[in-house]
């Protein structure tokens, strides 16, 4: 697997604060990587470093293999979550600057400009000041000018912040365009419904530290805890052999629903066939964590323990 980003080892320190202790991540090439964590875990210090708006104490950042030079800023394109827009500026005239910015030719910035203000249907905005767009409006501006240089990596901190359902929609469905176009995409959130949707891997920061980093499947089979969940009419013995019922609920129709935990080395088929010769099952499927689980649990076992 080829990498567009490897952080080694970082260190970030303020003062008497460590913001980033030993963290190493490996982005891979093509990918949505979701880097998470609660606030003050470390993740800003992170992407400001891979922005080289500031620098590690200790440590180094790899881009497509190299060390981060000052010519990178033109392959990556960064939506900071507090937005940067300047306020009195016409939008047009924003992104145009904004695009030069990053290495396009005056013409060539015009044309990708003129198709996403198509794209996004608002040829309307570009005489507007931004200090007139809404708070979603000024998103899309701003995103538009992290992609329109096409950067080989977008970062997105929080990149839903102030969209409707039906904008965040559509944001989504550019972000999985932008990747299958062959852009790598960081996204930086705390909503744990968004990573289950769109991420390929992530890794989660605590206390500046990565605390959890994989393959999202394989980070998910990590928690699996041997629960499944039946529906069925009749009566099922609380006990066997092959797995405890952990607890009942009875539903309206006189189905029952329980939750299961297999013994030690019993395969579900086999707690299945046996669930079939006592009651008349209706539905049957594993309890798989969801992140916002998993996101609770790591960071709640980690609260006391790292330093």
């Amino acid at each position: 697997m080829s990498y567009i980003l490897e952080a080694q080892q970082v260190v970030k320190r303020y003062a008497n604060h460590t913001a980033l202790s030993g963290v190493s991540i490996q982005v891979p090439q093509g990918s949505i990587f979701g880097l998470l964590g609660p606030n003050g875990a470390g993740k800003t210090s992170l992407i400001r470093i891979i922005n080289q708006i500031t620098a590690p104490d200790e440590g180094s950042i790899l881009l497509n293999g190299e060390p981060l030079q000052p010519k990178h800023i033109e392959w990556i394109g960064y939506l900071p979550e507090e937005r940067g827009l300047y306020k009195k500026m016409k939008v047009g005239e924003q992104l145009l600057y904004l695009a030069q910015l990053k290495g396009m030719a005056k013409n060539q910035a015009i044309e990708q400009l003129k198709y996403w203000f198509i794209k996004f249907d608002i040829k309307e905005w570009w005489d507007k000041n931004v200090e007139d767009l809404s708070k979603g409006m000024q998103q899309k501006t701003q995103f538009i000018a992290t992609i329109v240089h096409k950067p080989k990596l977008i970062i997105l901190d929080e990149p839903f912040s102030g969209f409707d359902p039906i904008n965040a929609n559509l944001l989504k469905d550019e972000i999985l365009q932008l990747k299958q176009e062959g852009s790598t995409i960081i996204f930086s959130t705390h909503r744990m419904e968004s990573v289950e949707e769109l991420c390929d891997h992530i890794a989660l920061i605590n206390k500046s530290k990565v605390v959890l980093a994989g393959e999202k499947k394989a980070v998910k089979n990590q928690f699996r805890d041997n629960t499944y969940t039946i529906e069925y009419q009749g009566t099922l013995l609380p006990a066997t052999d092959l797995f405890e019922v952990l607890q009942y609920t009875t539903l309206d129709d006189n189905t029952t629903k329980a939750q299961l935990r297999l013994r030690p080395d019993v395969l579900p088929n086999a707690m299945l066939a046996a669930v079939i010769q006592q009651v008349e099952l209706s539905s049957f499927h594993e309890n798989i964590p969801s992140f916002n689980d998993i996101f609770i649990k790591v960071v709640g076992e980690n609260a006391n323990t790292i330093l």
